[in-house]
């Protein structure tokens, strides 16, 4: 394990085995208290930096740890099939190496399935969990695109130089723009050039078109439908606080309510799209707190 520090915290590195290869996973840590682990969402611009502003709220009051996932942000982005059962493996070992009691787990997007699944198999790791604006299907399967193509896309950005340009084209500075003022934040204003080249620079690493390929295209689901993802928050024996961000697509607003209904679910709805947990990070933090300290 290596370490190191910087301004926002002490910046870490959990090796990781799988299928016989060892993987750099980065995580940082800040603050002191009860533990609560931060799970940013999945998308093309995933990283841990979407956190940052929970994460200091919270800081004064809790050790607060968040990571890149891995194929995004700091974290190894190599070549391999990124799938839904390396995530999955990938967080219950990290919850297993990183904490020693049970852990509060926030969870933006598509990582909420994720921390569901993690307190059903291993519900001795997980205290509480926070899901905000949670999703459950990627952007094809959401438009209804059928399985077969979905796979050939996917297969098509993994090739050497038709995935290389098809990835440029979904990642220019137009199209970064238009796909946050679409769907993931509310006030178009905050998408300054600044913002969007800090962006797309997270999207232009060595090898950062695999991971992404594979949340866009569905293979990364952590969960196939309503009805499952409704059975298993039922099942759970943890509390549970669920975000509703008011200006989500309509898809995806229809899931987060119907995993609102629950009467295991404490919901709060707020002003926000599927980046709520980004742009209004002061605001998510504030309905968070009572649900922390209950």
């Amino acid at each position: 394990m290596v370490s190191q520090t910087i301004i926002n915290g002490k910046v870490e590195q959990f090796s990781w085995i799988w299928q016989q290869q060892e993987f750099k996973v980065v995580y940082e840590t800040l603050g002191s208290g009860s533990p609560i682990l931060l799970l940013p969402a999945f998308s093309t611009v995933s990283t841990r930096t979407e956190m940052v502003g929970i994460g200091h709220l919270l800081a004064s009051d809790y050790e607060v740890t968040t990571l890149d996932w891995l194929g995004f942000g700091e974290s190894d982005r190599f070549r391999v099939d990124y799938e839904y059962s390396l995530y999955r493996q990938l967080l219950a070992d990290f919850v297993s190496f990183r904490f020693h009691q049970p852990v509060t787990i926030i969870a933006a997007g598509h990582a909420a399935g994720y921390a569901l699944q993690l307190a059903q198999t291993h519900p001795e790791s997980v205290a509480k969990l926070v899901l905000i604006a949670p999703t459950w299907f990627g952007p094809l399967r959401v438009m209804g695109v059928p399985t077969g193509i979905r796979k050939l896309v996917k297969n098509l950005v993994r090739s050497p130089i038709i995935g290389q340009f098809l990835y440029y084209l979904n990642t220019t500075p137009s199209f970064l723009r238009f796909m946050y003022r679409r769907h993931v934040y509310v006030n178009e204003q905050k998408l300054t050039p600044e913002f969007i080249t800090d962006k797309r620079q997270i999207t232009q690493k060595t090898g950062a078109r695999f991971a992404p390929v594979a949340f866009v295209t569905g293979e990364i689901d952590p969960i196939n439908n309503r009805d499952e993802c409704r059975e298993l928050t039922k099942s759970l024996s943890q509390a549970i606080l669920t975000i509703i961000a008011e200006q989500s697509p309509p898809y995806s607003k229809g899931e987060m309510e119907a995993l609102g209904e629950l009467n295991n679910v404490t919901t709060v709805r707020l002003r926000g799209t599927l980046g709520i947990h980004e742009e209004y990070p002061e605001a998510v933090t504030e309905a968070i707190r009572p649900f922390l300290s209950s």
